[in-house]
């Protein structure tokens, strides 16, 4: 049987760690390979790790085709949903399968847009409805996700500074999400320099830049409505002491009068 491997398809799979490995192994040799693997016509698109394994053992496997696809494309927005249904994918790597989604939907709406009418009637019907949500915002991919916009926004900026040594770091969890954006804005060389320091190289770098960042801020300047707010909350407290003082005056006065009263 000629199962072909596409690279690009199996880097949307986050490699597996040592201890998984590991297991995974043990589980085939045990049990056998009870999960098919699924194919489009040749190509290998569910079951990559396990087929590495029954290859290596020359352990049995069966195979399923899945025709639905008409193109690759098809392939890889059929590969991302899966992935992100399942909840051992690390929010990382879901932030990066939902941005791949998006660019993926975002270039077939563009190539419909730029098609004849003609050939956008006759295109099939599944071809022709846009995909859902519509991936147009970056609370759409936050949301398919499941992290804050925010922490899409720091992938983002990852994936466009990072070198590969600071993008492993974070894929393996030796450092945030948050931290890796940090450190994804120093040069390369400082970046893979902190990679190599470890965690607490990674830590530190990452606090430099964000009190780099926050001392280089101008300091804020309450509002014009908050200022007059404030200072008519003095001027009622300072009303409250001057009639506060008049009323313990008033009271001494009646004091030293009942004094002399009684003497």
């Amino acid at each position: 049987m000629n199962i072909t491997i596409n690279e690009e398809l199996r880097s949307f799979i986050d490699p597996l760690t040592a201890n998984e490995y590991a297991a995974l192994e043990r589980s085939l040799l045990a049990e056998g390979c009870r999960d098919a693997l699924v194919l489009w016509n040749d190509v290998l698109i569910d079951g990559h790790n396990r087929y590495e394994i029954c290859q290596k053992h020359s352990i049995p496997f069966k195979t399923v085709q899945n025709a639905t696809f008409d193109s690759l494309d098809d392939v890889m927005l059929w590969m991302i949903d899966n992935h992100l249904a399942r909840r051992s994918v690390s929010d990382y790597q879901r932030g990066v399968l939902a941005l791949r989604k998006k660019d993926i939907v975002a270039a077939r709406v563009a190539q419909r847009a730029a098609e004849p009418e003609s050939a956008q009637a006759s295109a099939p019907e599944a071809a022709r409805v846009a995909e859902s949500p519509p991936w147009n915002t970056r609370e759409d991919v936050a949301k398919a996700a499941r992290v804050s916009s925010n922490t899409i926004s720091q992938i983002e900026r990852i994936q466009k500074a990072a070198t590969p040594q600071l993008v492993e770091a974070v894929r393996s969890g030796t450092i945030s999400i948050n931290a890796a954006a940090n450190v994804a804005s120093l040069p390369e060389s400082v970046q893979i320099a902190a990679v190599a320091g470890g965690r607490k190289e990674l830590q530190q770098a990452a606090r430099q830049v964000r009190e780099q960042k926050a001392s280089s801020r101008p300091p804020k300047e309450p509002p014009a409505d908050a200022e007059a707010d404030l200072r008519a909350q003095v001027a009622t407290l300072r009303e409250k002491v001057d009639t506060l003082s008049a009323e313990n005056d008033a009271l001494k006065a009646r004091l030293a009068a009942l004094g002399e009263t009684g003497a």
